[in-house]
């Protein structure tokens, strides 16, 4: 737990990549401070990008791994 909260920037990146990929708009993003934010933000344009290319479901499940690590 501990572990989470001191790397912010990383649970941002995974947050935003699994908004991207669900298809959220960016404008969901839930974050104020602009550094944690640009994380988020990045995650979610690589997340969007998988999502156009089709990388969804059983498709993208190797991705996850570099997500959720």
């Amino acid at each position: 737990m501990k572990r989470q909260k001191r790397d912010m920037y990383a649970r941002a990146y995974k947050r935003g990549y699994l908004a991207g990929v669900s298809g959220k708009s960016k404008d969901s993003c839930p974050l104020d401070q602009q550094e944690v934010r640009q994380e988020w933000l990045n995650g979610w344009r690589e997340g969007r990008t998988d999502h156009w290319e089709g990388m969804t479901g059983v498709s993208g499940i190797h991705k996850l791994a570099n997500v959720t690590a």
